[in-house]
């Protein structure tokens, strides 16, 4: 008897059959990579799945000993009382003006630094590339006393220099406007080394014949940094953008908390919505509160991604995460 034409395409029972096979091959090939993701998506699933249950928490006047199913349930109450004082627009203020200036400054530094270390021989970039990745690897809470040695009122290096050149001494932790500067400085200074290294492996991932083709119609450095390295690697800036604004709406805790002493009087301008949670849990114990809080910045969050690569996609398709 002849095959019929779904025998012959190698439709049928037989080709599932075949399919079943394939897949235990393909996981059988490929076992040691499974295991070797294993603790991450482990991770992942501890860390970001299981505490989806604790989105009932805005919604509930939590109570330990009732549990997250017996506390009262209290609808838009914590948020009522988040949004009816002016914390929340100071903390939320402080958090999306110093992640642009973050995203903008630091990026830029970033660039800056990657594509003059790709101007260096391989040996001098890895001595470079280490005293630049360094910072990344210290406590914000040894920054912190680091700092509080350069700022001290009685014995600060800063108010000495200026006691030396006649002026008169600062309250460092008294005196909210120089925390915006020094708030930038410390974040650009500490992210500094990581984020040249990912730009810098861009750059490496260029061809060099468009270097050497620019080199013989007699174009300068600069004009190679303008017309081929930037355009070349702008696919990763945008990425690396898209996944900053993303996280508009978290800080860095330690940098914010620990930085400025957790002194009151600098809170107009150093208060943010993670500080301003922790003191929420730890000060008033209002476990509700701090979750409404911790829900709002992840809602709007997911939003700003959503919206910056929906518009990243009209501009340029290739560009957008996802």
């Amino acid at each position: 008897m002849s095959e019929t034409p779904a025998r012959k395409a190698g439709i049928g029972r037989k080709a599932g059959v075949g399919r079943k096979k394939g897949f235990l091959y393909d996981f059988r090939r490929n076992f040691s990579l499974t295991l070797l993701a294993l603790p991450g998506a482990a991770l992942i699933f501890v860390f970001h799945y299981i505490p989806f249950f604790g989105l009932i928490l805005p919604f509930k006047n939590y109570k330990i000993n009732m549990g997250f199913w017996g506390s009262e349930w209290v609808g838009l109450k914590n948020f009522k009382f988040l949004f009816a004082g002016d914390a929340l627009f100071r903390i939320t203020r402080n958090t999306i003006l110093y992640n642009l200036v973050f995203i903008f400054f630091g990026t830029f530094c970033s660039i800056t630094v990657a594509l003059l270390l790709f101007e260096l021989s391989r040996r001098s970039v890895k001595i470079f590339q280490t005293i630049l990745f360094l910072p990344y690897f210290i406590s914000w809470v040894v920054v912190s006393y680091a700092l509080q040695a350069l700022l001290n009122m009685e014995y600060g290096v800063f108010n000495k220099l200026i006691e030396f050149f006649g002026g008169e001494q600062i309250l460092w932790y008294n005196a909210p406007k120089y925390w915006p500067f020094i708030i930038v400085i410390a974040a650009v200074w500490k992210g500094l080394g990581y984020g040249s290294v990912i730009f810098y492996a861009a750059l490496m991932g260029v061809d060099q014949e468009y270097f050497e083709a620019a080199t013989i119609d007699g174009a300068g450095k600069l004009r190679q940094t303008v017309s081929i390295s930037i355009p070349l690697i702008k696919n990763v800036i945008i990425i690396m953008i898209i996944m900053q604004i993303g996280r508009i709406f978290y800080s860095d805790f330690g940098l914010f908390y620990s930085v400025p002493m957790n002194s009151p009087l600098l809170y107009p301008t150093t208060d943010v919505i993670e500080t301003f949670v922790y003191r929420a849990l730890t000060s008033m114990g209002d476990i509700g509160m701090a979750s409404a809080a911790g829900f709002y910045q992840a809602t709007v969050g997911f939003i700003l991604v959503l919206a910056t690569n929906a518009v990243v996609r009209k501009v340029s398709a290739e560009s957008a995460l996802f």
